[in-house]
């Protein structure tokens, strides 16, 4: 893993102020008495991961403008980038919580300053409920999880009772050949009545995962389970097996939050809540083609997204040197698997630099990756020469992050003006 050293930013900063100022050696050539590391100078040891703070910024605002739009909550699945700065950010932007997968990342949240944190998954296994229980207990989140499963459902009334803690817990209502969840209104009605009658567990409301759903139809079959999954929220509070006076309603990949959000828009009477992740980062890739998809359908309803205005950008690139260039038509990079995604298409060569100055990469393709080395095909007539930088696009920001400790914070003239530290 690759250990870019620093802190991000604001409360943290201090108390580690010593920890960073210690480990940044190596990590740029020499101290700049501004804070700023050109990359096109070669301040900066590559590889590295690089995140566009403006990109960055445009998502955070472009988002939150489009959920308040359709009065939809907010709440960030923070797999995407496990940052704390960032979670920090999406909170200040407006964010109603955080979502996250794991207990670890329940804590992560709660430190980040997160007072509504949704695990959109269920909690299972002794270590993991206590370590939920205690960011209950000393942080006074509010915490919401999944459950699919009586057994579920009963070993955590179990522990919960014992420490005394009261669990707020989401129904997971899932589709025939999807992941987790109950398969039907039924069999989400039958749990409902078993956690009615365990006492350390209160059932908040009903959390689906619509991305599971595919084929032709695919928009009409998620309206369509979105609509169901309302009537059995309400039919769950008339039959008082939701005591809340918002039910809550949630749902949203980072494919169909347009579709959600317009669902949920008329539930005004519960609390809905949309929980993409990826849009904060967004990529060249598969969420390119995913948020390309959103405006078609904006365009051809009348949807929003078009009125809203500009778009998401792509905010991360990680930057490397050419190393070799054996053969005419192929050059070498310092980048592999142990830096960048690889799993829904390889890194896009975006631009070139050479002694601070702007170089083509015009038809510089990427064919295969290994460990540490990218192997790119270069036309003839392209002057490219080792030592050399390319800084490259991905897909599926989320298995980018998780390759990295610590990623460099970019201006639009491509100096790096902080580092912040991921908590995979």
């Amino acid at each position: 893993m690759n250990q870019l050293n620093n802190k991000h930013v604001s409360k943290y900063q201090d108390t580690h102020h010593k920890k960073f100022t210690s480990g940044t050696k190596g990590v740029w050539s020499s101290e700049k008495p501004d804070g700023k590391y050109s990359l096109i100078n070669e301040d900066i040891s590559l590889p590295a991961a690089v995140i566009k703070q403006s990109a960055l910024t445009n998502n955070m605002e472009w988002m939150q403008t489009f959920a308040n739009h359709h009065q939809v909550k907010l709440s960030p699945h923070g797999k995407t980038t496990m940052t704390p700065a960032f979670f920090e950010q999406q909170l200040q932007a407006g964010a109603w919580g955080l979502t996250v997968a794991t207990a670890p990342h329940v804590q992560a949240a709660a430190e980040a300053g997160a007072e509504n944190i949704m695990m959109a998954n269920q909690l299972v296994g002794k270590a993991n409920m206590e370590i939920v229980a205690k960011v209950i207990q000393h942080n006074g989140v509010n915490f919401y999880c999944c459950v699919d499963s009586t057994d579920n459902a009963d070993q955590l009334n179990q522990f919960f009772t014992v420490i005394g803690v009261n669990l707020n817990v989401l129904i997971e209502a899932g589709v025939e050949g999807g992941r987790c969840g109950c398969r039907t209104p039924e069999e989400v009605i039958a749990l409902a009545h078993h956690i009615n009658n365990l006492p350390a567990l209160n059932l908040a409301g009903i959390e689906v995962y619509e991305g599971v759903i595919h084929g032709d139809n695919a928009e009409q079959d998620i309206r369509q389970f979105l609509a169901q999954t309302i009537q059995t929220v309400e039919l769950l509070t008339k039959e008082k097996l939701i005591t809340d006076t918002n039910p809550i309603i949630t749902g949203a990949g980072s494919a169909w939050y347009d579709v959600v959000a317009e669902s949920f828009a008329a539930c005004q009477h519960l609390t809905a809540i949309i929980r993409p992740g990826c849009y904060v980062i967004h990529d060249t890739g598969i969420y390119e083609d995913a948020q390309n998809l959103v405006m078609d359908r904006a365009e051809q309803n009348h949807g929003y997204a078009c009125e809203l205005g500009g778009n998401l950008e792509s905010a991360l690139e990680v930057w490397a040197y050419v190393l070799s260039r054996p053969e005419t038509n192929k050059a070498v990079v310092g980048l592999g698997k142990r830096d960048v995604a690889f799993d829904a298409g390889l890194p896009i060569p975006e631009r070139g630099y050479r002694s601070g100055e702007a170089i083509s990469v015009k038809g510089l393709v990427a064919t295969a990756i290994m460990d540490q080395h990218t192997f790119v095909t270069v036309p003839d007539g392209v002057d490219l020469k080792v030592g050399d930088i390319i800084a490259f696009s991905t897909s599926h920001p989320c298995l980018t992050f998780d390759k990295w400790k610590y990623l460099c914070v970019s201006d639009d003239e491509h100096s790096v003006t902080q580092f912040v530290e991921t908590c995979f």
